[in-house]
């Protein structure tokens, strides 16, 4: 579980790493290892450590998470530079980079519900993908006409990236790892993603890609449950004209079992451990070193 050691320095260049949580629950375990991987990554380079809080999903982000977040941060005597970033104050930049797309051709508005998704795909036989169901790209030949008509009468509908398209424009894509291999990505195995939809207007992948660029981040140090990931965002980078960071991915965060650490399988929360007594720098200490967290079973959830 101790990754410290194999995040090695890309070179002499000026690091800047984040960690960008999502207001829509409390921190667990997980998180904090993250958190504590970058910050001392940047920390122990005299590099930049930057705190990005991306709360665009408006159903589900709460101002009581974000202040949480902070506390939960402050806990763990983890220090970040510059004022927060909040994503929810920079949707215009999310805007252009989908009309950079859209004046290039390579996005198309769909109109399926999950519904309709899940239709096609039992309709096709097609197994289910290792990444979640891959969308069959029901409404991409859509005539132009019959895309406007219904945009103008007002029918819901997501944004998806041409996935082929982008591709063969972008040619080619590598990203580099912390040990200094080089990857091939393959994006065209997540088929034609969402990039925007009406309730949220930058996906995930949009919006990472952006503000990572925006803040000249060196290094992109998450779990390697979003190591998937990666390989669109290297995409969108190349259609953008955008940087590309290192990415480090770390391992999860496990129980004896080897069961993840996380609040859907029974972890507390940062904040239940606060409010337990279990003091903050030894649990990150712990973190730190490999070892099971003290306190986690002091505090439930």
């Amino acid at each position: 579980m101790n990754d410290k050691s194999r995040l090695e320095s890309g070179g002499d260049a000026a690091i800047v790493t984040r960690f960008a949580p999502s207001p829509t629950g409390r921190l667990h375990p997980g998180h904090a290892l993250s958190a504590i991987l970058a910050h001392d990554f940047s920390r122990a380079r005299g590099g930049t450590f930057l705190l990005r809080i991306e709360d665009i999903d408006g159903a589900r982000s709460r101002p009581e998470h974000v202040a949480a977040i902070l506390d939960d941060l402050r806990w763990l005597g983890l220090h970040w530079d510059g004022p927060v970033l909040y994503q929810s104050q920079r949707l215009g930049l999310y805007e252009d980079a989908l009309d950079r797309l859209r004046g290039a051709g390579l996005l198309y508005p769909c109109f399926c519900t999950r519904a309709d998704i899940a239709r096609e795909i039992a309709a096709s036989g097609s197994a289910p993908h290792g990444m979640g169901e891959v969308y069959p790209g029901i409404c991409r030949d859509l005539a132009e006409a019959q895309r406007t008509r219904r945009i103008v009468a007002g029918e819901p509908h997501a944004w998806r990236i041409d996935m082929a398209a982008a591709v063969e424009r972008a040619g080619e894509l590598v990203w580099r790892d912390c040990e200094g291999m080089d990857h091939r990505a393959d994006p065209l195995a997540h088929g034609d993603v969402v990039l925007a939809r009406k309730d949220a207007p930058a996906s995930y992948h949009l919006a990472v890609t952006v503000d990572d660029a925006a803040r000249h981040i060196s290094h992109v140090i998450r779990g390697v449950d979003l190591l998937p990931f990666t390989d669109i965002h290297r995409l969108l980078q190349a259609l953008l004209g955008l940087p590309t960071p290192v990415y480090c991915h770390h391992a999860l965060l496990t129980d004896e079992s080897g069961q993840r650490l996380a609040k859907r399988h029974g972890a507390p929360t940062l904040e239940a451990l606060r409010r337990a007594g279990v003091e903050g720098h030894a649990f990150a200490d712990d973190l730190r070193a490999g070892r099971m967290p003290v306190g986690i079973g002091a505090a439930k959830g």
